[in-house]
């Protein structure tokens, strides 16, 4: 029966996020793999009272229904705080960033066209580029300064013209850099140039810890720049709730494409966030949560520097929930991470469950995650990730 599926599914492989989830599902494990927000400070109170009050409120709230004008509203909002003015005609509601993520690419991308992405990025684009099996063109980045935005600029200038660029501008998703004002807005301005449509993917936008927030690169351009945002981190994952920022006629065929995969989202979620949203509750729980990861971020890279200091190198992200960590160029992660599994039982992302083909700057550092333990599990994590290091010194 496997012979008979299409071409792509020959090819693909199991995620190693889900490999991470079976692996790692002991209690015996420290887990600073997956991207997990920290369930503790889910409002799962506030939560609760609002599916009480909009179940009773509402006898069809079950039944198929268009989308949330209520959540559109509330979301239009808070695009105010990322500098992104809209009309709620423009959010499309999804089930999660990721299925903005799909639904976007299966609007922009024709089998075997030309994609443009950062020579380290988030895995789950790739998953979703499989299908199409496109070429994919990949600039330089770094985990301090981001995309190199002078490469972009000469791949555009070339007669292959990319159907679609991947930016995760806030929290970089694994490198956990923030790029800067000026670069966003240059993105913005050859996106609309060269008529290269970006998807701009800002699941932790809202997770700054700094005073200055820099706004999203949609802020700078409305027509090329296709802004995908999710609840995920800010409320919690098990809503499954999304949205895209686009033009109106780009939504109508998202609604087509949508159709397709699921119907709608969910009508209950979006109505129990649509009644948190509008409350003063949510605002302070932003702020709480903001406090807290800052926090454990510290607390990570305070252990970080008297356990590793010598042998790694890091930088302290301004937003997000990870912590890129290069070792020396001699230290291969991946065996790094076979071995912690059978001795130290922390667990991480090698950086090479990222890289799009072979470059140094993943085969020889780490992702981790800061969010998900507390301090004591952090320091204890990292307490067994040293010893895991300084083994291979």
């Amino acid at each position: 029966m496997a012979q008979q599926l299409a071409t792509w599914t020959q090819l693909t492989k199991r995620s190693a996020l889900q490999d991470m989830l079976e692996l790692t599902s002991g209690s015996e494990y420290i887990s600073f793999g997956l991207g997990l927000p920290n369930a503790e400070f889910f409002p799962t109170e506030q939560l609760a009272r609002s599916a009480n009050e909009v179940l009773l409120q509402q006898s069809n709230i079950l039944q198929y229904a268009p989308p949330t004008e209520l959540l559109k509203q509330q979301i239009q909002l808070l695009m105010g705080q990322r500098g992104v003015h809209c009309s709620t005609s423009q959010i499309f509601l999804t089930a999660g960033a990721q299925q903005g993520i799909n639904l976007l690419a299966r609007l922009l991308l024709d089998p075997g066209k030309t994609v443009l992405s950062e020579e380290v990025t988030y895995t789950g684009f790739l998953q979703v580029l499989e299908p199409f099996q496109p070429r994919i063109l990949t600039v330089p980045t770094d985990p301090v300064m981001g995309i190199d935005v002078e490469q972009v600029e000469k791949i555009l200038q070339t007669e292959e013209r990319p159907a679609c660029m991947y930016v995760i501008p806030s929290g970089h998703n694994p490198l956990s850099y923030t790029l800067s004002r000026e670069k966003r807005q240059r993105l913005a301005q050859l996106a609309a140039e060269y008529e290269v449509p970006i998807i701009e993917d800002d699941p932790y936008g809202f997770l700054e810890y700094e005073d200055i927030e820099i706004p999203a690169i949609k802020s700078f351009q409305s027509d090329w720049v296709f802004y995908v945002g999710s609840f995920s981190k800010i409320l919690a994952p098990g809503l499954r709730l999304g949205w895209i920022i686009a033009n109106e006629e780009v939504i109508e065929k998202l609604s087509i494409a949508k159709e397709a995969t699921d119907i709608n989202t969910t009508t209950l979620t979006q109505q129990i966030a649509a009644n948190f949203l509008q409350k003063d509750e949510f605002t302070k729980h932003l702020l709480y949560l903001r406090q807290e990861y800052s926090s454990r971020r510290n607390c990570m890279l305070d252990h970080l520097s008297a356990r590793l200091g010598e042998v790694g190198s890091w930088t302290s992200p301004t937003s997000g929930i990870f912590i890129w960590v290069r070792f020396p160029e001699y230290i291969n992660t991946m065996e790094l991470f076979r071995e912690s599994i059978t001795t130290e039982k922390v667990t991480f992302f090698p950086g090479n469950v990222f890289a799009v083909g072979q470059n140094q700057i993943s085969t020889s550092s780490i992702r981790l995650n800061f969010s998900f333990n507390n301090h004591d599990k952090i320091d204890e994590g990292i307490a067994r990730l040293s010893r895991l290091v300084k083994r291979h010194i």
